[in-house]
């Protein structure tokens, strides 16, 4: 958003109404990113779904890829909470079990937003790649580090930390993404993320579980 520019060069602080445009405006272009992606997505759709019109969106942004490089950059700090809270401290196997429910719980609550992630990142992540290198990366290197020293320890069976994670994003993720799908083949069959959140936990506890299993490279050496 243009804001004044003050004569000690400070900026005015926006209205309430200047502040309650850019929120709506935000929350419009999510809805419509979600359904139509990047490229289906224009800033009339926004507008109509705001309530406002496109010189006034024009007024808060410079266009469609500002308020889209926007919602991305907000979605990241959200989007790698629930690994940063992944604990050293405590328990593998429960700590693992809880990223897992905290993914499913996003899924549910944030459909549109795990489908802004999804639409960027299946057009090659254009517009977050620099996030992805600055702050997902260096999490990601650092929990997969994380779990790899919990088998050292023979606190986890072999797995292998990468791909446990991306089994992770891709199990509780579908929920959100593919929502329309789901909703159909499960019918009247209640809610999907209760059944869900059962069977994930099955499934994860049975990886997780103290078996013995094949050495994993990279895992058990010191």
């Amino acid at each position: 958003m243009r804001r004044a520019t003050l004569p000690d060069g400070a900026t005015k602080k926006p209205s309430r109404i200047q502040t309650r445009n850019r929120r709506a405006i935000l929350d419009a272009a999510l809805e419509v990113f979600s359904r139509h992606g990047y490229r289906g997505a224009t800033l009339d759709q926004i507008a109509a779904e705001a309530g406002l019109s496109k010189p006034n969106i024009l007024y808060y942004f410079d266009g469609k890829e500002d308020i889209h490089v926007t919602l991305l950059s907000k979605l990241m700090t959200t989007w790698l909470d629930p690994l940063v809270a992944l604990d050293p401290e405590g328990d593998p196997k429960a700590e693992i079990l809880a990223y897992v429910q905290r993914k499913l719980d996003m899924a549910r609550d944030l459909p549109r937003e795990s489908r802004l992630f999804a639409n960027e990142i299946l057009q090659g992540a254009p517009r977050i790649q620099p996030q992805l290198e600055d702050a997902l990366k260096p999490l990601f290197e650092e929990k997969c580090a994380l779990i790899a020293r919990w088998v050292r320890q023979d606190r986890l069976p072999p797995v292998d930390p990468a791909h446990l994670i991306f089994s992770i994003w891709a199990t509780t993720q579908h929920y959100a993404d593919f929502e329309a799908q789901v909703r159909v083949l499960l019918g009247t069959q209640g809610n999907p993320h209760a059944g869900a959140s059962a069977h994930l936990k099955q499934m994860f506890e049975t990886l997780l579980s103290d078996r013995p299993g094949p050495e994993v490279p990279g895992i058990n050496q010191n």
